[in-house]
């Protein structure tokens, strides 16, 4: 039965509800909102519970953020790193409630963002270890800005990422996502990274790989 929540957001029960199962959390990127990622939901393992979560900050005409992009910045793209933070600790919050409200298992949580949920998906993770078991990036990268200080004295020893990226991605520049594998490398973190020759999305291929890591994760 769906809960209450400190945001809205979709939820799919797993085939057994009476056992407390592994969960996905889903966070959706910018100007989407609950329903994106959760078209995913159907193709995935119906041993999970997963909950697909909608940002707080409503756009317009449509849509939601987890925190707003100024794009007529001097120097670009300016990212509002106070409501950043806000939006990365709100998702920890939610993620007390989901194990809270929900018969899940604490200790077998996946993360899968896209784009800038995948920005907080990491910064969840990184930021708050003991919450988190796996992480599914997709077209997103590791904003530094947004990570708890002393992050990196955390035990980050549990964390299993895997993240990808469009060779022709103009949104986020394929640069930055590769900077990712070897960042976590430094913190003793497992990552598989992985890119695909699409734009700013996720191709097919893409989808069947991370499906394809997260059993093996979870086996």
């Amino acid at each position: 039965m769906k809960q209450t929540l400190l945001l809205e957001h979709n939820y799919k029960a797993p085939a057994n509800p009476s056992e407390a199962s592994p969960v996905i959390i889903m966070l959706h990127g910018f100007g989407s909102d609950e329903n994106d990622l959760f078209s995913f939901a159907t193709e995935l393992p119906d041993t999970y519970t997963i909950i697909s979560l909608k940002a707080p900050i409503p756009m317009q005409p449509y849509g939601n953020a987890w925190y707003n992009i100024y794009f007529d910045a001097t120097d670009g793209k300016f990212s509002d790193t106070e409501q950043a933070i806000a939006s990365r600790d709100l998702i920890a919050k939610c993620i007390d409630e989901i194990i809270e409200k929900y018969n899940i298992q604490k200790d077998n949580i996946t993360l899968l963002g896209f784009s800038q949920g995948t920005i907080l998906s990491f910064a969840v993770a990184l930021s708050y270890p003991e919450k988190v078991k796996n992480v599914i990036g997709l077209s997103g990268y590791i904003n530094e800005d947004l990570l708890l200080d002393g992050y990196a004295e955390k035990d980050l020893s549990t964390l299993n990422i895997y993240t990808s990226h469009g060779t022709v991605d103009q949104v986020i520049p394929l640069a930055w996502a590769q900077k990712t594998k070897p960042f976590l490398a430094k913190l003793g973190i497992d990552c598989t990274y992985s890119e695909f020759p699409v734009g700013h999305g996720v191709s097919p291929q893409n989808f069947y790989e991370f499906k394809e890591w997260l059993s093996k994760k979870n086996c």
